[in-house]
C-alpha cells in the first residue's frame, strides 16, 4: 500500500520588495527547498518565488499545476496524484497564506477527503496583520472579501457591514481591486456615519507600508492615494 504525501501549505511574501528572510521562517525555506510538485496560482510567479527561497534547485525539476478563475474543475482530481503516490506537494498562492481569500482552498478539501496530512506553515497574512494594527475588535471579526461592483450594492453593503460591526461589536473586513481603492474611500466618506472607525491597511510589509485607523470624519479631511496598492479595509461603529 503507498503512503500517502503530505500537503505543505506555503505563505508568499506579499510584496516582491520584502526579503524572505524577513518574512518567512526557516520551517517555509526548508519545505521549499525539499518539495517539487506543487500547486499555485501562477506557474511565473511561483517559480520566481521558489529561485528566490532555493537558487541551486533546477527549475526543469518542477512539477507546477496552475490553479485559477481559468482551471477546468475536471482538472482538479489530476492535481493531488502526486500525494496520492506518495510524494508531498506544496500549495501556494500569488501572496500571503494559501487557502485564506484564495482558490487553494478546494485542494485543501480534497486532501482531507481523501486522508492526506495538510501542514499550514506560518507566514505573512494580511488580513490577520491587518487586523492586528488596526486597534480593532480581535475576538470577534468577519472577512467579507470583495464589496459588490453595482453602485447601489455596494453603498447597501457598506451599511450593512456598519450595522452589523455596531449591533455585534464585530470588526468587518473587506478588499477592493487596487485600481478601486480611490473610489472606495469616496463612497465610504459618503456613506457611513462620520464617527464609525475606518482602518486603511495598505502595502504590508513593504517598504511602503501605511496603517492609520481614523474615524470616517478624518478620513473626509485627509485624501490619500491608494491606487494599485493592495489594501485591507477594515470598519466598526462603536
Amino acid at each position: 500500500m503507498t503512503t500517502l504525501g503530505t500537503l505543505y501549505l506555503i505563505p508568499v511574501m506579499l510584496g516582491d520588495d520584502t526579503p524572505a528572510a524577513d518574512v518567512l521562517p526557516a520551517s517555509v525555506m526548508r519545505a521549499v527547498s525539499l518539495i517539487n510538485d506543487y500547486v499555485v496560482e501562477n506557474g511565473k510567479v511561483a517559480r520566481k518565488f521558489i529561485k528566490a527561497i532555493d537558487p541551486t534547485k533546477v527549475q526543469a525539476t518542477l512539477n507546477l499545476f496552475e490553479l485559477n478563475k481559468h482551471t477546468d474543475a475536471k482538472e482538479l482530481k489530476t492535481f493531488i496524484q502526486p500525494l496520492l503516490e506518495g510524494k508531498n506537494m506544496g500549495l501556494m498562492s500569488d501572496a500571503g497564506c494559501p487557502g485564506v481569500a484564495d482558490p487553494g482552498a478546494v485542494i485543501v478539501a480534497m486532501a482531507h477527503e481523501k486522508g492526506i496530512k495538510v501542514v499550514p506553515l506560518t507566514g505573512p497574512s494580511s488580513i490577520l496583520l491587518s487586523l492586528m494594527g488596526s486597534g480593532m475588535n480581535g475576538q470577534s471579526f468577519t472577512f467579507n472579501g470583495y464589496l459588490p461592483i453595482d453602485k447601489s450594492d455596494k453603498k447597501t453593503m457598506l451599511k450593512n457591514l456598519e450595522k452589523w460591526s455596531f449591533e455585534r461589536n464585530q470588526s468587518q473586513l473587506f478588499i477592493e481591486t487596487p485600481y478601486r481603492n480611490n473610489q472606495l474611500i469616496e463612497e465610504m466618506v459618503q456613506t457611513l456615519h462620520p464617527n464609525t472607525l475606518l482602518c486603511v491597511a495598505c502595502d504590508l510589509t513593504l517598504p511602503t507600508e501605511m496603517m492609520l485607523t481614523k474615524p470616517i470624519s478624518f478620513w473626509k479631511k485627509h485624501k490619500i492615494d491608494l491606487h494599485k496598492r493592495p489594501c485591507i479595509f477594515i470598519i466598526h461603529k462603536k
